[in-house]
């Protein structure tokens, strides 16, 4: 079961434009006809490494591998720890002997490079401290099915330079769309990420602008993005985050400043009166659920890529 050759897919740093232009393709190809796809992993096995806990992740590769004929082998945080009852590289590699891939949704981002350093089948990143790339690219899926083009498009992003700005950032800059990232001061997104996306827009046109001002990001915006201000394994800096994110809400006064055909996103879950308003959130110009649907559908593109060559 074993393969000499794999690939990961843990950041969008390791994807070129091209590969993700594709990965949208197959994406719609399989949202229009999910039934092309029925038996394209049939036999297959996907372990599931959750150091916390999941709503759209889990839900999205579990159906996701099913539909595509496989079978989710679900491991929760007492099941396996990482790196504690047993070595990182000892779980790789006898999970390789077993199954066919493996997603890790994880606190440290080190240990997703550990476990496909390691592994000798695809390591899909479900969530790390540094980036987000599944969510990020069914985003980017649900942008494409508004506007049909990235080019002339403005992404702003209000809130916590977290690890859904980083992804964000890397995946705006590769399909040409410019991107405005407005956090307090002490919370911009990692400078790495930052350099790489800068990098990357400087081939394709795009910009990419850090700000302390929510008001500038948000203006003429077409796509307005926030995210929760406390994530998990940060619940003890509450109050502190609460305090310093003031004035940085997702509410009706501020969107008023976007396009005025602009889009409303939130990866969820959200806290509604906190980084964003019910009346935005919930208003007509959301998507947040088209975009936890997409989840679906690119998690499953991302699959059929890992682990087979054709549909």
């Amino acid at each position: 079961m074993a393969q000499t050759l794999k690939r990961d897919f843990i950041s969008l740093n390791d994807y070129s434009s091209g590969e993700l232009q594709n990965l949208l393709i197959l994406a719609k190809k399989l949202k229009k006809n999910p039934r092309r796809s029925s038996a394209c992993l049939k036999g297959k096995s996907l372990a599931l490494i959750f150091q916390k806990p999941s709503n759209r992740t889990r839900v999205s590769f579990e159906t996701g591998i099913v539909q595509l004929g496989g079978n989710p082998i679900y491991l929760a945080p007492d099941d396996i720890s990482l790196g504690k009852r047993e070595p990182t590289a000892d779980i790789a590699k006898t999970l390789s002997r077993y199954v066919d891939g493996i997603v890790a949704r994880v606190f440290l981002h080190q240990d997703i490079v550990d476990l496909a350093k390691y592994a000798a089948v695809p390591v899909i990143n479900g969530l790390s401290d540094l980036s987000h790339p599944c969510q990020v690219m069914a985003d980017m899926l649900t942008i494409q099915e508004n506007f049909s083009v990235f080019k002339g498009l403005k992404l702003a992003y209000v809130g916590d330079g977290n690890n859904m700005t980083n992804s964000l950032m890397i995946a705006a800059a590769k399909l040409g769309m410019d991107m405005a990232v407005a956090t307090p001061k002490g919370y911009a997104p990692n400078n790495d990420y930052v350099s790489a996306a800068r990098a990357a827009a400087a081939l394709t046109g795009a910009k990419i602008t850090l700000t302390q001002s929510p008001q500038d990001a948000v203006k003429g915006a077409h796509v307005v993005y926030t995210d929760t201000w406390v994530s998990m394994g940060q619940e003890e800096e509450t109050a502190r985050r609460l305090k310093d994110f003031a004035g940085y809400s997702v509410d009706a006064k501020l969107v008023s400043l976007a396009d005025k055909k602009f889009i409303f996103m939130h990866c969820l879950p959200a806290h509604r009166g906190q980084e964003v308003s019910a009346e935005v959130i919930d208003g007509p110009h959301s998507v947040v659920f088209d975009e936890a649907e997409n989840r679906l559908h690119m998690q499953k593109a991302i699959m059929i890529s890992l682990f087979t060559a054709k549909v």
